[in-house]
């Protein structure tokens, strides 16, 4: 399925709209946003408009006892990450189907590991064609990029399809008697961190692709990572990543071609009669 708009919008004439007090959304409809004046403009600059607010919530336990020492992955920590993150998108999926979104634009993510359970919370704005006539509850996206973005993702031909995430907490073995006489009197590298931070970015880029694949995407952009020791239990590194999975949804890909726009609001008083008294 296409998400683009075969229909796209008088930016101009919406301007006018609004500034005469009409609504530029559907007739009838009125809608909860986070987006800002100029996003809102750039979706209905390609036929698309913004529905509602919606959110997506899930907390999940982390069986006692795992952050003790061992060797490996975290096998239980990583689990509680993975389900927290697929229950929260799952119920924002709903939550804008519900709405008459067909995605969710511009989310904002917030993920906060503790030792005994792993929160996720996700809020985002619920988009759809402006035309859109009955919503396709099983092809509902996730994005987390802005409405701008989004924007010019649909123009050059591409669709998004989802969030894609990949998450990997991994034991840093315990140093030997050597290692640690050495690191009191000179440089030496940690090769328990490094080795530790190596396998687990491996195992959640791997997940991250393997959550892309699933979507059915060629792609995954605005990726962000968060890796490092847990504050409660430093000799466990995480690696967390997630991104907008993305497919080009036109026979080609769309050149965009850019416009330079000149402001001419000069905030600075260049010259003043008064100096010249």
């Amino acid at each position: 399925m296409s998400l683009r708009s075969e229909t796209p919008i008088d930016v101009a004439a919406d301007v006018r709209l609004a500034a005469s007090g009409a609504t530029v959304a559907s007739a009838g409809t009125s809608m909860t946003s986070d987006l800002s004046i100029d996003e809102e403009f750039n979706l209905h600059a390609i036929g698309w408009e913004p529905v509602e607010l919606v959110s997506g919530v899930s907390v999940v336990s982390i069986p006692a006892g795992m952050w003790n020492w061992g060797q490996g992955e975290i096998a239980g920590a990583t689990e509680a990450h993975a389900l927290a993150f697929k229950n929260a998108i799952d119920r924002i999926e709903k939550e804008a189907g519900a709405a008459g979104g067909q995605g969710v634009v511009g989310v904002h993510i917030e993920r906060t590991v503790h030792s005994t359970h792993v929160e996720i919370s996700l809020l985002g704005t619920a988009v759809r064609p402006v035309a859109l006539k009955r919503v396709e509850l099983n092809h509902v996206f996730v994005s987390d990029l802005s409405a701008r973005d989004f924007a010019r993702l649909m123009v050059a031909g591409w669709e998004p399809l989802g969030l894609a995430t990949g998450a990997s907490f991994v034991y840093a073995p315990r140093r030997s008697v050597g290692a640690v006489f050495q690191q009191q009197t000179q440089n030496i590298e940690l090769t328990n961190f490094t080795e530790a931070m190596y396998s687990a970015r491996e195992s959640a880029m791997a997940r991250m692709q393997e959550s892309a694949l699933a979507l059915g995407g060629t792609g995954v952009v605005e990726v962000k990572v968060v890796e490092g020791p847990m504050s409660f239990a430093t000799h466990a590194i995480k690696f967390v990543s997630w991104g907008t999975v993305v497919r080009l949804a036109a026979s080609s890909h769309q050149l965009v071609q850019p416009t330079t726009v000149v402001s001419l609001n000069d905030a600075a008083v260049a010259f003043d009669a008064a100096t010249l008294e």
